[in-house]
């Protein structure tokens, strides 16, 4: 009990990061990415029903006044790529509720690049070659949402039914909390995702999942593919632990506005409260977005891999649990 003021990592681990983040910046430096820098606390949270996000309130305020402590720096990062920034990049804090364990921390550190005039295949070059700075020997697959879903569960999500899905979860031994809703496609989707196939993942290096169903990339451009309507989104996961998650951006404000919208009435149908909708990111892409692709990458997770240790309290200097 009298060493709980202690740092989780240890002061050699607290060195090896900190000179991470160094290689990390020269990376971008060297590639004439810009870094910046956005405010943490915003009038708007994620409306992504699967995101929960951390309010904060002054004491005394109206309670209407209350901010949200972002869960990724997204909205404002592309408030100024529509000012003519170019490519940019942020290293910070980000914020998710409800998310405590091996792998998860609610706060954390989170590498969010974008990259102007370039497509999400690019980007996920770059991905690559930033990981292979740390782990320069480690193997490589590329898969698209649907030949995920064909190779490991036999399915193709793009025709698969609700029942389908419910039965390939039953099969697995898959159970979902009372709280879901059954009756909704991606919610069966992503957790079959988590549960039956990621763990397959461990210990097989990087995995690249790209071409997600439209429903499950609110912030992304879509496409047309031989096997219908696909977003224009990839997943990056290391040894089956979700890494990254980037797009090919959507630059369409009433495309986006109808998305919030709908986002917002799934929350209603779940019994989550409303988000209001962020009127300066549409105000940005009206104004003109510039093509670009972006990501976001969980430095604690990399790193966890990088040092080889079990969970994300020993890399950094205090979890959750310490403070």
């Amino acid at each position: 009990m009298n060493d709980v003021w202690r740092s989780g990592a240890t002061v050699n681990l607290l060195k090896q990061r900190a000179q991470a983040l160094k290689r990390i910046r020269d990376f971008f430096e060297c590639r004439g990415v810009l870094e910046v820098e956005t405010p943490l606390l915003s009038h708007h949270g994620s409306s992504d029903p699967f995101i929960k996000s951390w309010r904060a309130y002054v004491d005394g305020a109206d309670m209407n006044k209350a901010c949200y402590l972002q869960t990724s720096p997204e909205y404002a990062m592309k408030r100024l790529l529509a000012g003519g920034c170019g490519s940019i990049y942020q290293l910070g804090k980000a914020f998710r509720g409800d998310e405590e364990g091996r792998y998860h921390n609610p706060e954390f550190t989170l590498l969010e690049w974008y990259r102007v005039d370039w497509t999400y295949q690019q980007l996920m070059v770059e991905v690559a070659e930033l990981i292979q700075q740390f782990l320069p020997a480690i193997p490589m697959m590329h898969y698209s949402y649907r030949q995920v879903f064909l190779e490991y569960l036999s399915l193709d999500p793009s025709q698969v039914s609700v029942q389908e899905l419910q039965h390939s979860a039953l099969t697995h031994g898959v159970t979902v909390p009372d709280t879901v809703d059954v009756n909704d496609k991606d919610m069966w989707l992503m957790w079959l995702m988590a549960t039956v196939i990621e763990p397959q993942w461990r210990g097989k290096g990087l995995v690249f999942v790209y071409d997600y169903p439209p429903s499950q990339a609110i912030l992304a451009a879509l496409a047309e593919t031989e096997y219908g309507t696909v977003a224009k989104r990839f997943e990056v996961y290391i040894d089956g632990i979700e890494l990254a998650n980037g797009f090919q951006e959507l630059q369409d404000a009433a495309t986006q506005r109808h998305r919030f919208v709908a986002d917002n009435e799934k929350r209603r149908r779940l019994g989550l409260p409303e988000v209001v909708i962020d009127e300066y990111l549409l105000a940005a892409l009206t104004a003109g977005l510039p093509t670009c692709a972006g990501v976001a990458l969980g430095i604690d997770r990399l790193l966890l891999s990088v040092f080889k240790q079990e969970t994300v309290s020993q890399i950094m200097a205090f979890s959750f649990a310490k403070v």
